[in-house]
């Protein structure tokens, strides 16, 4: 640790380091010029890094340079269940394989606190118009996983450094904002950054509250947990000035969803972005929070806003101690963290966004950058008359609409919009229509404790809105069963049937299997569009029903005005309500229970916990990337949900046959998110989204759509699993073929994981998503770039060729991609190849994040 800069915090009794001091010595003046993010990157570099190799390691900082790798120290871990759980299956049997070489498995454990929410294993079972809903839900939710909470409350016992947050509390991104980040750590009678990464993707939830957290891979945070570095070059650093302000009626969601397709637009992906300016300095913490959140959707790495007025705001409101509040303002204003010290900061590139633009807004039919205009939708084709038939259900039927997901629930403003709009149309008579599956799913308790104070939740209750849960639930996937009849209706007249959600994620597929599309939009338009029924239906203008009076009534009748929200938010959002929740949620309980042995008991009929298979078989060989052959060719934009979907398991996939077959009942398949501490049942969903389509099927001269993929050599079609376990039997090495974009969405680390056991190890794409790459490394994947220009296109592949990979594997390295075609044509291709780093060099080469860990432990015990 580097000592020479660490000095006394005025008017405490606790240390800091001195970044400015250490940065204007290499050059002066030099830390007034960069960025937040550069001076939050800089501080754990002077505090953690090797003095040896600090001040080179700053001039990266200093002089926008990419020659090199620096360290960075996250402060702490953040995990949901179904990544943190399998990352905690993966450190149980890394246990195990340390055991069996002779080593101590009880000195594997996380070295970075580590904190688990139970939040991603809630179905939707009973709605909203249920008033028991919630309770019943939980039952569910505890029957069906039993398995995987009985592997969550020992790795409690089992491992140093792991605090879990049980099941019914709310969603780690909402808990993160409102009680788990200090925004200031101190340790060791240190003042630092709060620092953090999270296994999901929506983890930059925090950096509205000036802290760098950033979504990562359940491998990747695996190794932030055992205490490595996560080594970066600089990330390309975006100043987003926002100006204006927002006009009357136009919520945060309206906002963030006309920001996400604009940041697309001007090709974020991977950057960190920082919002200043006058409007954004006027954004409450709550609309702050709603833009970060969205980062992955417009494919940025952090959305950091600077500590101000508003953060000091904010943490009040939530209940944090008035100590830790005065800790937090006088360090960020002392060390130029306050944003008033960042007018000097230098960007590389700058964008502007005026707020004032903004126009009550939707995202669909099936991505969360393709914004439409509530007024556009009938223009669009979206909207439309269509034909009352009594007793039956209308083209483009809303079967789901549900409040749901910490985008949206971690902002008051937009939860009691949504209580006054149901409000005003309880009292005009109107009604959810029978159809529709409604549901409020907040990502905190406080949300209840708020409505009830402003007299709401009954008004939410009446139209079908009941808390069903405090958990993530629709937004992913988890929407539960529809009523039978209803789900019949869809199949038998194969209706377009759709859903609307408050929620961040609306790809094909992902929300429920009924669902073929699916609009993200607003608390408020959420229960606008249960009232109205269909997306067939122009939301600005058609009559929603009449009032006792017989007049029509439209949206504009029962919006409320900003005026009302705002002063219902004022009286009705306490800091008490904070306090109530999280002081008895994060007390410290001392466990009486009895002690817990150091390797887990695996349950060998479990569907949902086993021991991982990373360290034996054909993951333990070499990987001699010669003679693979296409499992896939894949257009742009295929996403996690496509490599490994988290939705409900039908019984005629290949997931579900094997559920079948260990004698689970089919009500309690559960979805696939919950089964992946199973590597038997997860790998069944490798390329298991009905949606999928793979170019190496055609039919009728079209790409046919569906789990299905080509064998080869014989040329035959059949469904993705059953190629797999042939290609499995044969022992055959594969290759996976894709556009751009590929591995956007979640960081789901079984998106790697399942291609990694179906024998892939290599794909040959236009672009990576940034957490998905990291996965594909840390499992052993070796990703590689298509040079600009060429594509599989322009290549000709069809799926019949066989591939080679020629080359000395370094950082960003060109490689030759050989392909020899069914004719005997050989073709080389240069390709990039992506292991960016030397570290990730040596991770790919041991075989992957945990086989690189095991052989350093094991070397380090017996030198």
């Amino acid at each position: 640790m580097n000592t020479e800069f660490r000095k006394t915090l005025p008017g405490t009794r606790l240390d800091y380091y001195d970044t400015r001091a250490a940065v204007d010595a290499i050059k002066p003046g030099a830390y007034d010029t960069l960025p937040y993010t550069s001076r939050v990157l800089a501080e754990n570099l002077v505090r953690r890094c090797d003095p040896a190799t600090l001040n080179a390691s700053l001039s990266q900082l200093i002089e926008r340079k990419r020659d090199l790798d620096f360290p960075w120290f996250p402060a702490r871990v953040v995990c949901h269940d179904i990544l943190g759980q399998t990352a905690l299956v993966d450190l149980a049997g890394l246990r195990d394989a340390i055991a069996l070489q002779g080593g101590d498995p009880a000195q594997v454990n996380p070295v970075v606190p580590t904190q688990l929410i139970v939040d991603h294993s809630l179905a939707v079972e009973r709605d909203g118009n249920d008033p028991e809903a919630f309770e019943k839900n939980r039952a569910i939710e505890d029957r069906r996983n039993e398995d995987r909470f009985h592997f969550i409350e020992w790795t409690k016992k089992a491992f140093k450094n792991v605090d879990v947050i049980p099941p019914g509390n709310g969603i780690m991104h909402q808990i993160n904002l409102e009680k788990m980040s200090p925004v200031i750590q101190v340790r060791d009678g240190v003042a630092f950054p709060d620092t953090c990464v999270g296994t999901d993707s929506h983890t930059p939830h925090v950096d509205s509250l000036g802290v760098i957290a950033i979504g990562v891979g359940g491998l990747e945070a695996e190794s932030v947990m055992l205490g490595r570095a996560s080594w970066m070059r600089l990330p390309e650093i975006v100043g987003v000035e926002l100006t204006g302000k927002l006009q009357p009626g136009i919520t945060a969601t309206d906002m963030v969803l006309a920001l996400t397709e604009y940041l697309r637009k001007q090709k974020v992906v991977g950057a960190w972005l920082e919002f200043f300016g006058e409007g954004a300095a006027a954004l409450t913490l709550g609309d702050r929070a709603t833009i970060s959140n969205m980062a992955p959707e417009y494919g940025a790495t952090a959305a950091m806003f600077y500590i101000d007025q508003q953060t000091i705001d904010y943490l009040k409101l939530t209940g944090r101690e008035d100590q830790q509040v005065q800790l937090v303002e006088s360090y960020a204003r002392l060390t130029g963290l306050w944003g008033d010290s960042l007018k000097q900061a230098q960007y590389e590139r700058g964008l502007s966004f005026d707020l004032s633009s903004v126009v009550r807004n939707m995202a669909g039919p099936s991505n969360p950058h393709a914004r439409v205009a509530t007024s556009d939708l009938a223009a669009k084709g979206i909207a439309g008359q269509w034909d009352d038939v009594p007793g039956q259900m209308p083209d483009g039927a809303v079967i789901i609409a549900a409040i749901t997901s910490c985008t949206n629930t971690s902002n008051p403003r937009n939860v009691i919009a949504a209580g006054l709009i149901a409000r005003n149309a309880n009292r005009l008579g109107l009604t959810r229509k029978p159809w529709v599956k409604s549901s409020l799913a907040p990502g905190s308790k406080t949300v209840a404790l708020y409505l009830d104070e402003a007299g709401l939740t009954q008004e939410l209750e009446q139209l079908g809105f009941g808390v069903v849960a405090f958990a993530c639930t629709t937004c992913n996937g988890m929407s539960g069963a529809l009523d039978p009849v209803i789900q019949q209706e869809i199949i038998d007249r194969d209706l377009y049937a759709t859903a609307v959600l408050s929620g961040n994620r609306n790809f094909d597929g992902r929300i429920h299997p009924y669902a073929k599309q699916a609009f993200l939009a607003s608390p408020p338009l959420v229960v606008a569009y249960a009232i109205a029924g269909t997306i067939r239906f122009d939301i600005e203008k058609d009559v929603l029903g009449l009032d006792a009076d017989g007049n029509e009534v439209r949206l504009k009748d029962i919006w409320p005005s900003d005026e009302e929200i705002d002063a219902v938010v004022k009286r009705s959002v306490k800091p008490e309500q904070f306090r109530q929740v999280y002081i008895p949620m994060f007390a410290i309980h001392e466990d009486t229970g009895p002690k817990v042995e150091p390797l887990y008991n695996w349950r060998p009929q479990s569907t949902y916990i086993r021991r991982p298979p990373y360290w034996e078989g054909a993951l333990a060989g070499a990987r001699p990337l010669k003679g693979m052959r296409p499992l896939a060719v894949l257009p742009d934009n295929i996403t996690t949900d496509h490599l490994s979907p988290s939705n409900a398991i039908m019984l005629d996939s290949a997931a579900g046959e094997y559920l079948a077959k260990m004698g689970l009942p089919e009500v309690d398949f559960n979805s696939y998110a919950t089964h992946r501490g199973d590597h038997l049942t997860a790998q069944r969903a490798t390329f298991a989204n009905p949606k999928l389509f793979n170019e190496m099927v055609i039919e009728d001269g079209k790409v046919k759509q569906g789990s299905l993929t080509r064998l080869e050599p014989e040329g035959q079609v059949m469904r993705m699993w059953e190629a797999i376990e042939t290609y499995m039997d044969r022992k055959q090495p594969l290759i996976i073929i894709a556009g751009a974009d590929y591995g956007q969405g979640s960081s789901r680390d079984w998106a790697a994981k399942g291609v990694r056991l179906a024998g892939v190890e290599a794909i040959a794409a236009e672009g990576f998503e940034r957490i998905h790459r990291t996965n594909l490394v840390g499992m052993g994947v070796l990703p590689l770039e298509f040079m600009p220009g060429t594509n599989r296109k322009t290549l000709q592949i069809d799926g019949s060729e066989t591939y080679d990979v020629i080359g000395e594997r370094t950082p960003r390295a060109t490689l030759t991609l050989v392909i020899t075609r069914k004719n005997g044509e050989r073709v080389e291709v240069p390709v990039m190849c992506r292991l960016d780093t030397a570290e990730e060099v040596s991770i790919y080469e041991a075989g992957g994040v945990l086989q690189r860990f095991a052989q350093d432990f094991l070397e380090s015990a017996t030198a």
